[in-house]
């Protein structure tokens, strides 16, 4: 996801003491809430399609589509997204913007469509006392993201470890009292709908200037100087090929990614080449739990437990032996 790229790009600038121009952070803030509303897209969708409900499926992943189509005309690329660069953004989104306003101008009633599901009395049968967590076993378990929040504890990095211009938008942080399933699902539905805030006030803060920082050391030369000029030629060959010295260091930087804290730990010893790096995935700590959620559930009420429990790619042994996919 394009917020991952960006948590890794936080930790290398921070070793670098650089910081990329003010554009550039706004632009980094506004993908990074498109991949949250993309990624809860698949979230709920899945979920819902898990339980039996097929037609909220259909109608977010054609929104979905259309939102993947546009990053990828803008970077080139589908999946990843590769919209980060160490000092600033590859380029200046200024298409994807114009059509970032569109799609939120059309997702915008499609949220509050979701009362189909959020009402439906199946879904609450599914959903409502399922796999509850209480806040000090959310604790213990070192939950984060919804996982946490579904359990009533107020904690969201881009409000108490605001990084790039989090700390310039206003947005509020959705909180369950139950901790259940159906909580979960309500903080999802209702962060998707803070994402939209956070991009139309992206939109329109976004101030004109430069995307990457003016360090010839780290940034590459632009393609029209690059057309005209053999030293930046060399330049762009050479970074691309021997990359930048980071100064010896270490630094753990985190992220309010969609599904919690992801989390980054690079030491450099000096070379071009990170000395260690640590990945923190969320999705592993949630995991760690599903026992704790399943005790006294039926074996149906762990497809929806597991929905709620948002991995990267979560892999359950049955009693039989076999692994299942979710």
């Amino acid at each position: 996801m394009m917020c991952n790229e960006q948590c890794y790009s936080l930790a290398v600038e921070k070793l670098l003491n650089i910081q990329p121009p003010i554009r550039a952070q706004w632009i980094r803030v506004l993908f990074g809430e498109i991949t949250r509303i993309l990624n809860h897209i698949m979230a709920v969708g899945c979920h819902a399609l898990d339980v039996g409900a097929l037609t909220p499926f259909f109608w977010l992943f054609e929104e979905r589509e259309k939102v993947t189509f546009r990053g990828e005309c803008d970077s080139g690329r589908n999946d990843p997204g590769a919209r980060r660069r160490d000092g600033g953004n590859p380029s200046t989104a200024a298409d994807s913007l114009l059509q970032t306003l569109m799609f939120v101008s059309f997702f915008i009633p499609l949220s509050h469509d979701m009362q189909m599901l959020t009402n439906n009395r199946i879904w609450k049968n599914r959903t409502v006392d399922i796999g509850v967590v209480s806040a000090e076993d959310a604790l213990n378990y070192g939950f984060s993201g919804v996982m946490l929040r579904g359990s009533g504890i107020h904690w969201d990095l881009r409000k108490s470890q605001p990084y790039d211009v989090y700390d310039q938008v206003e947005f509020d942080v959705p909180i369950g009292s139950n901790g259940d399933c159906y909580d979960r699902y309500l903080c999802r539905v209702e962060e998707m709908r803070q994402s939209l805030r956070i991009i139309l006030q992206s939109l329109n803060k976004m101030p004109e200037g430069e995307i990457k920082v003016d360090d010839a050391k780290v940034s590459p030369p632009k393609r029209s100087e690059m057309k005209r000029s053999m030293e930046s030629l060399i330049h762009h060959f050479k970074l691309y090929t021997e990359g930048y010295q980071v100064p010896p260091g270490a630094t753990y930087t985190a992220i309010e990614a969609p599904k919690g804290e992801f989390g980054v730990y690079l030491v450099s010893d000096g070379s071009s080449r990170p000395y260690r790096c640590k990945i923190k995935a969320p999705g592993f700590a949630h995991l760690a739990g599903l026992d704790k959620m399943s005790q006294g559930h039926m074996l149906a009420d762990v497809v929806a437990i597991i929905g709620e429990c948002p991995t990267i790619h979560t892999y359950v042994v049955a009693p039989s032996g076999l692994i299942a996919n979710s």
